[in-house]
């Protein structure tokens, strides 16, 4: 059996890792509280963060031992938050090239938890204390983010329509509210360079991007039909904009956008086989911090796709417990996944050498946007390529379970 996109064959793999059980699995497949609704690896890929579902979080060393993989065995901290867990950020984190050019104090590793009542809890890692609660949210937190800069803005989307950006460094300061989504906000991303927010919400066709800078709105990315907007992402450079959404009755799209001129740029689909199943709904997105690879998990499997080779290289077993979140370790390497019967998979990813040429764009289109690009003095071949115009416009995703 084999998956295809843009016409690419891909053998089935196993490259399960390991697979984390929590200490009190579900009497019931899929009943509600012990789902994963969120795993993260700290920025430098020491820790490893795991909702295991009934309001506790497990933090555990990275990489794992085989005794970390047995239930109740961990020697690492159980955070009790003692509500739903819908989020968590670690934080703050820098990126590359702020770390060249910058020379910042180092702070302490947070960890962020988003909280069914709207509560957020900031914890300090090394001592698995709560250092503070942010409270003023009116529904349950759906999706937390640090600013990549190095610095202690904490974003915070949330079911109360609004998004939050908080300052951890001055103390009790209030957030800054942006308002305008009628409906619920259930993801945001920041750009690799800290200076625009990206928020989706649950009904409404429109993508929201936001400056991080003025804290006010800057621009929709609109879509001309009906769907659930599941989840987005920036790519290393913050050129690209992956975008996952879905409709129950005609499948998922992936879709990725330029942010700085509004430009859909190349749009995935799923197979029309699979389009009226009602448990392929896409639920995560994340660009890898290695190379442009781009994971997406819905209930059955998770897929990874070499943007530059328009290439599918991973698309694992399809199971019963379906997924429905997924992270990259910061080193690239491996994928973790979280499951609606509280599990966490491990997932190897392949090591892929990025282009000289890749490299060379990643550093460019960090610091300049596409305007800039296109007023370059450059040959078009080499201007498409800066702008990603050179990627294939439209492909359909083929599962194995159906075409072979």
């Amino acid at each position: 059996m084999c998956s295809s996109l843009g016409g690419c064959a891909v053998k089935e793999p196993h490259d399960l890792i390991a697979e984390l059980k929590p200490a009190h699995p579900p009497r019931l497949y899929g009943s509600a509280g012990c789902e994963t609704w969120s795993v993260r690896f700290s920025p430098d890929g020491s820790y490893f963060a795991w909702s295991m579902g009934h309001g506790f979080v497990k933090l555990l060393s990275w990489p794992l031992t085989s005794e970390d993989t047995e239930a109740g065995r961990s020697e690492e901290k159980t955070l009790n938050c003692r509500q739903t867990v819908w989020a968590l950020a670690f934080g703050p984190c820098m990126s590359t090239q702020d770390a060249l050019h910058q020379n910042r104090r180092d702070h302490e590793l947070l960890l962020a938890i988003g909280l069914n009542n709207g509560v957020i809890q900031v914890w300090v890692v090394s001592t698995g204390n709560l250092r503070v609660t942010l409270t003023g949210h009116q529904a349950p937190v759906r999706d937390l983010v640090f600013a990549p800069n190095g610095s202690l803005t904490l974003v915070s989307a949330s079911r109360d329509k609004t998004l939050r950006i908080w300052d951890l460094a001055k103390k009790g300061a209030s957030p800054h509210v942006l308002r305008g989504p009628d409906y619920w906000v259930f993801r945001c991303s920041i750009s690799p360079d800290s200076s625009v927010i990206a928020s989706v919400c649950n009904l409404d066709s429109k993508v929201y991007l936001w400056s991080l800078r003025s804290y006010t709105f800057m621009r929709h990315l609109t879509y001309d039909h009906e769907r659930t907007m599941a989840s987005c992402d920036f790519s290393q450079d913050g050129a690209l904009l992956a975008i996952a959404s879905y409709h129950s009755t005609t499948g998922w799209w992936l879709d990725l956008w330029d942010p700085y001129t509004a430009v859909l740029l190349t749009r995935a689909e799923d197979c029309e086989v699979c389009a009226y199943r009602s448990d392929n709904l896409l639920t995560s997105l994340s660009f890898s911090p290695v190379g442009l690879l781009l994971a997406f998990k819905d209930y059955r499997a998770l897929r990874i796709w070499d943007v530059e080779r328009d290439k599918l290289v991973t698309d694992t077993d399809h199971n019963r417990a379906g997924g429905v979140c997924c992270a990259f370790h910061p080193h690239g390497g491996v994928i973790a996944t979280g499951c609606r019967d509280g599990h966490v998979k491990f997932w190897r990813v392949p090591r892929l050498v990025p282009s000289l040429k890749h490299l060379s764009r990643i550093a460019l289109r960090f610091s300049i946007s596409t305007y800039q690009v296109e007023a370059l003095p450059l040959p078009p071949k080499i201007l498409e390529y800066l702008t990603y115009r050179d990627i294939p416009k439209q492909k359909t995703l083929y599962c194995k379970e159906h075409c072979r």
